[in-house]
């Protein structure tokens, strides 16, 4: 009787899949390797970090990213222009909107038709991308108090969260993945009362954040877990290409919406919030969550001022169509071409190579922020405890769709 086997155990499979930089031959008798994840919470996400510590101290950490490689750039160039947003979607999946928002933007300044798109297009991308930066760093807010021992942050910001995804799922018909911000336009116009129904949440939002702040960011416990703790500094986050509120935690006010000023954000008024150093280390662990702390409060400086657009200069019509613009075929002219836009985490860019004929890119490069920021781990883990290096890893808010893509 024949059998068809199709697994055979082998003690050397993890081994050989997935190899260890240290060996036990490798390490001094006071030394130990231990893996955090990939089935760790608080990795967030299927990243396996090979730790060595010394006792508690941690003297070196290797990440190995690798578990949730989804080809996003190998999609890119398999399908038609338009057919690569959802797989954008699935980059950094807590913050659809911003990368639709970067990879639209990208397509249409390579048509040249960028500066045809209507202002109330450019108004609604930048609120729900603004929606969504908020619901981005509620879920960095609330996982990291998680990691460290505070429970109630994670519920008010899933509470809060959870407004923000019902108002976008209300304009695109999809909770987190949303296929909503079109080459050349928008899916749909907004749904009528959202406008509205923003106003409302603007208000009720705004003394939230200040009970956040008085729970979370300023308690005792929290300043004592975080503060002088993974000091990122400056010289070195720039080294490492660090980007978003990692590199601004570490003191340097970089922020795309204001140095590229894409879209209609040069028209807006905010502040780019830094680090320094209030309570610790300027670019420590506090730092790094305080920034993004203030970015939900300019955020929402931001969504009332694109409300108040939307409500008047730019208000809806029966004439306004949001596929005015959008392209029935798109074939870019031959070129390489690099776009960049703010994500919730950094930088996420794009590097598109055409030939002029087709409507798929030859090549289509995605320039992940959570994959930057992840690298520059080691450097500011070793001589610290065990306990701080899970703070320290939640301080970097990455998402592992857009690391490993």
């Amino acid at each position: 009787m024949h059998l068809n086997i199709q697994y055979t155990y082998d003690p050397d499979h993890l081994k050989n899949s997935e190899p260890s930089v240290y060996t036990a031959e490798s390490l001094k008798k006071e030394e130990m390797l231990i893996n955090l994840g990939p089935q760790h919470p608080s990795t967030h996400g299927v990243l396996r970090l090979e730790v060595i510590t010394d006792g508690e101290m941690v003297k070196d950490v290797v990440p190995h990213p690798g578990y949730l490689h989804r080809c996003f750039e190998k999609h890119a160039e398999s399908v038609p222009f338009n057919q690569v947003i959802p797989y954008v979607d699935r980059l950094d999946y807590v913050a659809a909107m911003n990368s639709e928002h970067a990879y639209a933007m990208g397509v249409e300044r390579m048509l040249g038709i960028s500066e045809k798109i209507p202002k109330r297009v450019e108004y609604i991308r930048v609120l729900v991308a603004e929606l969504n930066r908020l619901a981005s760093h509620f879920v960095a807010i609330g996982t990291y108090g998680m990691d460290i021992g505070a429970f109630t942050p994670f519920l008010w910001m899933m509470r809060d969260r959870e407004h923000i995804l019902r108002l976008l799922e209300w304009a695109s018909g999809a909770r987190m993945l949303y296929n909503y911000v079109w080459i050349g336009g928008l899916f749909y116009d907004l749904p009528v009362g959202f406008e509205e129904r923003c106003i409302s949440f603007s208000k009720y939002l705004k003394p939230k954040l200040l009970d956040l702040e008085k729970l979370l960011i300023s308690n005792k416990i929290f300043i004592d877990r975080t503060a002088n703790v993974g000091t990122l500094p400056l010289d070195l986050a720039i080294n490492y290409g660090v980007t978003g509120p990692m590199l601004r935690g570490s003191g340097l006010k970089f922020d795309l919406r204001r140095v590229d000023g894409y879209s209609v954000y040069p028209e807006l008024d905010f502040e780019i919030p830094i680090g320094e150093g209030r309570v610790g280390e300027v670019g420590d662990c506090w730092d790094r969550n305080w920034v993004r702390f203030r970015e939900c409060e300019e955020s929402v400086k931001i969504i009332d001022q694109c409300l108040v657009q939307l409500t008047s200069d730019h208000k809806r019509t029966r004439e306004f169509d949001p596929r005015e613009m959008v392209p029935k075929k798109i074939r870019p002219k031959a070129q390489d071409f690099y776009i960049r836009a703010e994500n919730p985490k950094g930088e996420l860019g794009f590097f598109f190579r055409t030939d002029g004929r087709s409507d798929q890119a030859l090549r289509c490069k995605a320039r992940s922020c959570c994959f930057t920021n992840l690298s520059v781990l080691p450097e500011i883990s070793r001589g610290y405890m065990l306990a701080d290096l899970i703070a320290i890893v939640g301080s970097l808010d990455f998402v592992m769709g857009e690391v490993d893509r």
